[in-house]
């Protein structure tokens, strides 16, 4: 591919945000990522995109709350209503057909204004089938949990090793809104939401934003001396219903990696990428999405991480920026978030948390109950 990533901005992630409106968490996102790059909303950037879902955001047809804040008043705007790395790949797309030089991405978190986050949730359930039986989506995730468990082996202690992990990786993210030193036996111990998904293993809301420039190869080079580089790409959507999906692994995850990485020449996932960042929704979710993107088998992820394979310092760190567990589960804006670590690492600029060397990496991310769609991100600074 031959677009790059030349700006990056964003807010500080927070579990709640009362002094400032989403607007006001877009425009500080926006205005550090157009200085990162460079460039004037105004003169350079030809398309600006969001990825934003109504449901979260109670509004219908959400871009027409975009313009003001990003720049981008009587210029192309458009909402991708899924995460946000669905919507940095359409910009990438769209900067590859050739309209358009520079593509700005914008996705964010106002969740503490959410009333009932689960209820939202519950209503993206089948209308025929689920949705009439009034399901909590936490049970949907401890019935997959189960599941995952029972046909891998892997213990409930391996998915507690998950949280305490990753909050002790955030400790060391000046971004994250829930870095701790966590115990093992402190997750284990949690209140029980839906056996045998915890308290703890649930990734908690924040608030905060993400802003990413894009840029054409000829672009990307006259703007940034470091372009962080688009090397393979994909997103999949697979089946909406839940009666007829592989609760044991993470069907979207694989087929998505298996493209990018065909875009990318990646072909040991585990020794051609320095690191990676995956979706952590749920702390069993990271070892099912680590098997599924080839990191290693089926089965074998707690055991690896028991190890240390995962740990910042291991052979393959994974979600050094703390995850969502750590960072804050920012609904579609978590996936830039796994993007921004991605880009700061490959530039050399993550500080305490810098994994040394790293020139290739991978963002992934799911979108969470009820669906099965996720994406692929490979990234690299050569």
């Amino acid at each position: 591919m031959t677009v790059a990533v030349v700006g990056v901005g964003h807010t500080d992630f927070r579990s709640t945000t009362p002094d400032v409106s989403f607007k006001e968490q877009m425009f500080e996102a926006a205005v550090k990522a157009y200085n990162d790059a460079g460039v004037s909303p105004r003169k350079d950037i030809g398309s600006f995109i969001t990825g934003a879902e109504d449901y979260w955001e109670g509004y219908s047809i959400f871009d027409e709350f975009v313009p003001d804040q990003l720049g981008a008043t009587l210029r192309p705007v458009c909402t991708i209503s899924g995460d946000g790395l669905q919507a940095l790949l359409t910009g990438a797309m769209q900067i590859e057909t050739g309209l358009f030089d520079v593509v700005a991405i914008e996705s964010h978190s106002k969740a503490s204004d959410m009333l009932s986050f689960t209820g939202i949730v519950s209503h993206g359930l089948d209308p025929v089938y689920n949705r009439s039986m009034n399901v909590n989506p936490f049970f949907v995730a401890g019935l997959e949990m189960k599941k995952y468990l029972s046909e891998t082996k892997t213990t409930r202690e391996q998915c507690a090793r998950v949280v305490t992990k990753n909050k002790k990786n955030a400790l060391d993210n000046p971004l994250a809104a829930y870095p701790a030193n966590m115990s093992i036996s402190e997750v284990m111990k949690s209140d029980m939401v839906a056996d045998p998904l915890s308290r703890r293993d649930i990734s908690p809301l924040a608030d905060g934003a993400i802003v990413i420039v894009l840029a054409s190869e000829k672009k990307a080079k006259e703007l940034s001396d470091y372009p962080i580089w688009l090397k393979g790409m994909s997103w999949i959507s697979e089946t909406p219903w839940l009666e007829s999906r592989d609760w044991s692994e993470a069907t979207y995850a694989k087929l998505a990696s298996k493209r990018a990485f065909k875009m990318a020449d990646i072909t040991d996932s585990r020794k051609q990428l320095d690191f990676v960042e995956v979706d952590d929704w749920f702390s069993y979710k990271e070892l099912q999405h680590l098997e599924a993107i080839g990191i290693c088998d089926k089965g074998q992820a707690g055991k690896l991480l028991e190890q240390g394979e995962f740990d910042r310092n291991g052979n393959t760190p994974v979600n050094v920026s703390g995850g969502r567990l750590g960072a804050g589960n920012l609904l579609e804006a978590s996936s830039l978030q796994s993007v921004l670590e991605c880009v700061l690492q490959l530039r050399g600029h993550a500080g305490k948390r810098q994994v040394k060397g790293a020139r290739t990496a991978a963002a992934q991310s799911w979108r969470g109950v009820p669906t099965a769609t996720g994406s692929m991100l490979v990234l690299g600074n050569e």
